[in-house]
């Protein structure tokens, strides 16, 4: 199966993805993740000004066979939420690297970042 990894973000082994700006780190699920699920019809995202750990399950997205709990990839506060996400959860589905976000956070401890996985890393993770 080809895996579509865009090789400028990061990536979890829970399959969250993480795009740093500056201090901002948005959040999403990878197109494995979306595929795996299949139809999503249902995002509940986490309190704005929510103070997250990393590792920590703070958001929930439910498919028509699952629902999966979303982890803080790293720490910091929630400075903002993807309301299209939640009206329109297909964007899951459709664009998971692009409006199908699910959160931005300030990040708290910048070292995380270090323990999140490149693109190539991921692709390994995924197997073949």
């Amino acid at each position: 199966m080809e895996h579509n990894i865009p090789s400028d973000l990061n990536y979890t082994k829970s399959h969250e993805w993480v795009r740093v700006a500056g201090d901002l780190a948005t959040v999403g699920i990878t197109d494995h993740a979306q595929h795996e699920l299949t139809d999503v019809v249902f995002v509940e995202l986490p309190a704005m000004g929510r103070h997250l750990k990393a590792g920590e399950a703070c958001a929930v997205v439910e498919s028509v066979k699952t629902a999966s709990d979303i982890y803080a990839p790293v720490s910091g506060e929630v400075m903002e939420v993807n309301v299209a996400a939640t009206s329109n959860p297909a964007l899951v589905n459709s664009e998971p690297y692009a409006g199908g976000w699910f959160f931005k956070l300030r990040i708290a401890r910048p070292a995380e970042l270090q323990g999140l996985l490149t693109a190539p890393q991921y692709a390994i993770h995924l197997g073949p």
